[in-house]
């Protein structure tokens, strides 16, 4: 910020500097407008509108920089908040397995096809009718 003020100053001063040094009269046509003023004056208004024109025209790439910015930052602080929850959560989960008793793991009794049901235990064979 202090390095943009002290180039405006040396600006200014550069400006006022070509305006006590350039003082001829001019007169600028355009269409149906006439201007009749120093040569500073004119090459000064040239290089303001110049200047305007240009942030004019960046305006809306910097506007939508600072939106995206702002967007990001947001989804920053969304996943950061949603990261603590989750840690938060994996805490109180390994509490809560380290306090709570062990619970018995149920086996899964194997498949028995048809064919074992209808033919009764594995070694017997079907009784005859």
């Amino acid at each position: 910020m202090q390095i943009t003020l002290i180039v405006g100053i040396v600006v200014a001063i550069g400006a006022v500097l070509f305006a006590l040094q350039n003082n001829t009269a001019v007169v600028v046509t355009l269409a149906i407008w006439r201007f009749e003023g120093s040569l500073a004056l004119v090459l000064l208004l040239a290089l303001g509108l110049g200047a305007l024109i240009a942030g004019l025209l960046s305006s809306p790439a910097v506007i939508r920089g600072r939106w995206a910015a702002a967007r990001l930052g947001r989804q920053v602080a969304d996943l950061e908040r949603k990261l603590t929850e989750q840690q938060q959560h994996d805490q109180l989960a390994a509490e809560l397995a380290k306090t709570a008793p062990p619970q018995a793991i149920a086996t899964e009794k194997p498949y028995v096809g048809l064919r074992t049901l209808l033919a009764g235990a594995e070694g017997t064979k079907p009784p005859l009718t």
